[in-house]
Order: structure tokens, then sequence, then C-alpha cells
């Protein structure tokens, strides 16, 4: 796989040069700024859950002066932007919100070491799962913490239309089985059988990756994400997700994004959605009841398995508020901090020592399925597991030969030449 910065080599140089660089700064402590959090949860699951993390700092920190800055944008495009034009000028944030893993990559350069004053004074390496520790180091510097974990394999859906349609998610075994299923839900009902939110191209990417998964298993899908193939896996699942996307999703699946496509699970216009955990946020924000009005199961053909995501907070370097930011990193790897996020965005917390209580039947179920997963696959369309050049040529892979026409060999020549780079 290739290595690149956010906007090529030239933006890694430009990282460097603008930000000591890489010495990884902290700032002068003396003229310690107000504390400055960018993030792009704007609305859908992502509003309240922030709006409640943000809250609970400031009752524990009410004499610190904070700007907690949301921009919008699916994907986290928009913030990708901003955070990478306020890096290039010398003028970073406090911190921003972004994925780890080897989406760390692109902000070489750019991020300060934070392994002392945060994660050893806080306690942090050992009250967090194995993963999100790993996945928040880079270059020898511990430059993240995780606030919660997102679980990919999912498939969600409305109650009362796969009832209508006599269906039984939980017997869905395999991506075949779920095509099956969607056929019964055209035939009986008035819903689309899948909601695909596709004016952004990583959720199809994400139903492709999902597809291989379930069709193919950990192992072909692990060795397609180190640069080993192999072909009939990416092909099968090309074939797959085709099949599901011309013949049973919405009608305006090439408009929508993934907001408005949940929402037809909510409003009872369609039976399946492929989605993150986030989804899951919505729902509770709608007072929207588990197994009576939505239900859950593992992707078919994924069970036994977790698609690891995880959502993190990066702390940069030459930081305008070295003192306050590693107050709000220390927070964010906090149980408080944990509980106010995730019991709202649909994800877990990534410590291993917090309580169940708050967080109601489904996110109880998807902390124990994290425990007892025999697998646990990084994300492909969310940094964890391809560089973030790839993870963009990816993405054009989708756009040019997979959004109509659906050129199944085209797409899927492309997307082996990509990882193997």
């Amino acid at each position: 796989m290739k290595t690149t910065g956010l906007i090529g080599a030239a933006g890694m140089a430009g990282f460097a040069g603008c930000l000591g660089g890489g010495s990884g700064g902290d700032g002068d402590e003396s003229t310690d700024e107000p504390l400055e959090v960018m993030h792009g949860w704007t609305g859908g699951d992502g509003k309240k859950a922030v709006n409640n993390l943000t809250s609970t700092f400031k009752d524990s920190h009410s004499d610190m002066e904070t700007n907690f800055r949301p921009i919008g944008g699916g994907g986290n495009e928009n913030l990708d932007a901003v955070v990478a034009k306020r890096l290039r000028n010398d003028n970073p944030p406090s911190a921003f919100a972004n994925w780890p893993g080897k989406n760390l990559i692109k902000y070489e350069g750019a991020l300060g070491n934070i392994e002392k004053d945060v994660w050893e004074e806080a306690d942090l390496k050992s009250s967090h799962v194995k993963e999100a520790v790993d996945k928040c180091k880079y270059n020898d510097k511990m430059s993240a913490v995780p606030i919660g974990s997102h679980r990919l394999n999912c498939l969600f859906y409305n109650v009362n239309v796969v009832e209508k349609a006599g269906v039984d998610p939980k017997s869905l075994d395999s991506p075949k089985a779920l095509v099956d299923a969607m056929d019964k839900v055209k035939q009986k009902t008035d819903a689309a059988p899948m909601a695909l939110g596709g004016k952004n191209t990583w959720p199809t990417l994400q139903l492709w990756a999902v597809n291989m998964l379930g069709q193919s298993g950990y192992s072909k899908y692990m060795d397609y994400v180190n640069g080993k193939g192999p072909k009939s896996a990416v092909k099968s699942s090309f074939e797959t997700t085709k099949e599901m996307i011309t013949g049973y999703t919405n009608e305006d699946a090439s408009t929508i994004g993934f907001t408005e496509a949940n929402q037809k699970i909510m409003s009872g216009d369609a039976a399946f959605i492929h989605q993150g955990n986030w989804v899951a946020g919505a729902y509770k924000s709608e007072d929207l009841k588990y197994n009576e009005d939505w239900g859950f199961v593992p992707y078919p053909g994924t069970k036994g398995m977790y698609t690891l995501h995880i959502d993190a907070f990066l702390y940069p370097s030459n930081n305008p508020s070295p003192k306050k930011s590693k107050e709000w990193m220390r927070f964010v790897g906090g149980k408080d901090a944990q509980v106010a996020y995730n019991k709202w965005k649909g994800s877990i917390p990534t410590r291993k020592d917090v309580s169940t209580d708050e967080f109601g039947p489904y996110l109880t179920e998807t902390i124990e399925d994290f425990k007892n997963a025999k697998h646990r696959p990084p994300t492909i369309a969310h940094g964890l597991a391809v560089e973030p050049e790839t993870l963009t040529s990816l993405k054009e892979v989708i756009s040019s030969n997979f959004s109509g026409p659906y050129n199944v060999d085209a797409a899927t020549n492309a997307m082996i030449d990509k990882v193997q780079g």
C-alpha cells in the first residue's frame, strides 16, 4: 500500500515544516489559550452524543474557557478539510475528532506525543482494550485517545416491515439469504427492501466490504486488506452488492446520504439497512424501542465477528493550549466521558471497566459481542484497515466503476490493484 499525507507528499512536507519537523512540540504552556475542540457530529446519531459529552466536561471544568466547534459533512470529509487547512497554516485547534489506526498516517508531522502526560498519568493503557491502545499509536507516539468503538458488521431492520413480509432476520445466515429475504419484502410490502444512502461513496464501499466478510470469511477479508487478493472473493462480493443495489434499494439511493436512508427505517419505508451501530444512536434519540420498533442482527455470514471502528480525539503538536488540551484528552479516556458519549452515539466504551447499567439492552448485547468475538477485523471504509491514500483510491473505484453502471469486472480489477499498490 502507498503512504501519503492529507494532500499527498507535499502536504506531509508542509506539516513537518510548519510544525517543527514533526517533533511533537506541545506549545508554550505559559500562554495557554482557550480550549478549541473540533468535531464532525452535527446531527442524526452524533449531535446529542457530543453535546452530552461536552456538557459533562463543562460541568467538571466550569472555570475553563472552551470552544467546541461542530463541522458537518458525511464521513468527516468537511472536518478533514478544515483541520488540514488549519494545520498547514500552523494554526492547529487544541484537539479534533477523527479516526485512529492507519488514518493517523495523513497527519504525520502534525501530532504531538501525549503518552506521558495523558496515557500514563490517567493510566489509560491498562483500562482500555488492546485494539484501541494499539490504534492510537503511530510512529512510536501516543497521539490520540479513543472515545468509543463502533461495530460495522450490522444489519438493522424495521420490525413491522419484516413481520409483514414474513421474514425472520435472525434466521439469515449469508448475504444470499439476505437477498432472498429482501425479495420477500419487495413482493409483499410497499417498503424498499434495503435502505441505502449512496450520495457519498463510503456506504457502498462499506456494503461491499461486509458482503466480502459475510461470503468469504475473515481470513480472505484480511488477505485482501493486506494486499494479497483473492480475486474471487472481491468479485463475488461485487456481484452480490450489485444485485442488492440494483434490485432492492430505495429509488432515491443515489441522491441521499446515510442519515436520510436511516430515516426510512424509522418511518417504515424500508426494511433493512447495513450501517455501523451509530444508527442505533438515532433510534434512541427518536425514542424508538429495541425489538419493538427496530431490531438488529450481525450481518448475515459474520456471526462471531465484530468489525472494528473507533472514534477518537487527536492531539496536534505546537498545541495552542497544551495544559487544557491534555486535561480534555484525559477526560475523553475516562469513565464519565465514555458513558456520556457512547450511550447516545450507539457505540460502546473502549474502556474495560465501564458498567453497562446506562447502556440499555442493545448496547449491552454489543458489549458482550465484543468481549466474545472470535475475530475483530478492522473497517476498510473508515480508515483503520487501509492507509489514507488507499482509502481515497478505493472510494474512487466505487465512484468510477460501481455507481451506475455497476461494472463488476472493472471494479474488481481496480479494487485489487489499489491495495497492492
